[in-house]
């Protein structure tokens, strides 16, 4: 039924467990880099860093197991099959647990890829492959909880994917500090809480998943499991994905070479100022991550009007917390600096550049938003071309501006978002509000 009302506090119900969550996940960074940072040698924090790079990618690469997963998950619990709920978890785990066997096995083959790309030094290098070594047992863990997240999101629960996330992150915290600071394991220790971090995690999640859902799950050998319609849909979708998110890494991955192309003063200014960034998306996907659970959830079970006052609603709230954003940044962005970084030329540097900070909090409110409409109506062919156009004309835009140093390299960056959002815009009537599509 037709209610901004009931829609308004769904969203509520979804968007703040996921900010929440979302914020636990940089303190998690912070702890690692601060107990590096106060050890004997800075080949220890070069080290965890090159390692938590590394697994970035590789994991953000992943990402489609929790985007498709939400999507599916979402339309099928709007038409009400729970079943297919189920069908959805364990095809999700299969295909989770046969990358992560995949990556286990050609661990020494990625990382020794990984060190033709990346410049680092003998000692650094060392450090960064036990880092690899240790962390790399903890891919299937991972990825499973990738598609329990998704499910969680899909049948529009998201306190359990904000429980897991504080519970893996505060594990990881407590035994990063046992293995560090009283068992001095240095590097080890902190790959090796990750690595039980994660697996503690996933026994959680599949407590929460047997207590509450344990109902909507068909047997092990079902044939609804890898029915080659259903997995072909949910190969499709994830490769789209795929192609989305390698065209975002790889755009920051030329963000932070031209950065250093400038100078390691540029380098690391851009470094910091991406924090601030990384903080606005933080904020802005909790109602990215609603739209997912939401908008799936109106296209399953065919109601276009509600679909359509969530994108609205949705959009709304998440400009409203933008211009809070804006105003926090205009107001004490210069001080927020200081919390990055005690080199006060380093800050008077940056400052020029803080216009683009402060800008940002609205100006790529549409681009997250957008994504997390189209990935929860499963568009992801639309958001994939969107995104390859997108940073077409970025690295155009990277090319002609480059001139103009670090602003036009902020103006480039800019314009990537702005290009996703508008084209999403563009692309929405056609692939989101078609009447035949709810007939």
């Amino acid at each position: 039924m037709h209610n901004p009302q009931e829609i308004n506090k769904q969203i509520y119900r979804l968007a703040l467990p996921n900010i929440i969550s979302n914020f636990s996940i940089p303190l998690l960074g912070a702890v690692d880099t601060a107990l590096m940072g106060r050890l004997e040698s800075e080949h220890y924090l070069g080290a965890v860093g090159i390692g938590g790079i590394l697994f970035s990618f590789i994991y953000w690469g992943f990402g489609f197991l929790r985007m498709a997963t939400t999507g599916l998950t979402a339309q099928a619990f709007g038409e009400k099959d729970l079943r297919e709920c189920g069908c959805l978890l364990l095809r999700a785990i299969c295909i989770g647990i046969t990358s992560s066997l995949l990556l286990l096995i050609f661990q020494w083959q990625v990382i020794d890829l990984s060190f033709l790309l990346i410049d680092a030094s003998p000692d650094v290098e060392h450090l960064a492959r036990i880092y690899f070594h240790i962390r790399i047992c903890a891919a299937p863990a991972t990825l499973c909880l990738h598609a329990f997240h998704g499910v969680f999101l899909g049948l529009q629960n998201a306190r359990y994917p904000m429980l897991l996330t504080i519970v893996v992150n505060l594990v990881n915290i407590v035994l990063n500090l046992v293995f560090v600071r009283l068992l001095d394991m240095k590097v080890a220790g902190i790959a090796l809480a990750t690595v039980i971090a994660q697996y503690i995690g996933l026994f959680v999640a599949v407590l929460l998943f047997s207590r509450y859902y344990r109902g909507i799950l068909p047997k092990w050998n079902s044939p609804e499991i890898l029915a080659f319609s259903k997995l072909k849909r949910f190969l499709d979708i994830s490769a789209d994905i795929f192609i989305r998110t390698c065209c975002l890494v790889f755009s920051h991955a030329v963000f932070t070479a031209k950065s250093a192309a400038l100078s390691d003063a540029l380098l690391a200014i851009n470094t910091i100022l991406l924090q601030f960034i990384n903080l606005l998306s933080y904020a802005i996907d909790g109602f990215a991550f609603a739209a997912e659970s939401l908008i799936g959830k109106y296209k399953g079970a065919q109601d276009i009007q509600n679909l359509k006052d969530t994108t609205r609603l949705i959009f709304l709230w998440a400009f409203l917390l933008g211009v809070v954003i804006m105003l926090f940044f205009a107001l004490f962005g210069g001080h927020l600096l200081h919390l990055f970084t005690n080199q006060m030329p380093l800050i008077e540097r940056a400052k020029p550049y803080l216009i683009w900070i402060t800008v940002a909090p609205v100006v790529n409110v549409a681009a997250y938003i957008w994504d997390g409409i189209f990935l929860g109506a499963t568009a992801s062919r639309a958001l994939r071309n969107s995104v390859i156009v997108s940073t077409l004309l970025y690295l155009s835009a990277v090319y002609l501006l480059m001139p103009l140093g670090n602003h036009g390299l902020w103006g480039a960056l800019t314009l990537l978002l702005v290009t996703r959002g508008v084209s999403l815009t563009v692309l929405a009537p056609k692939y989101l509000f078609k009447p035949s599509d709810f007939s």
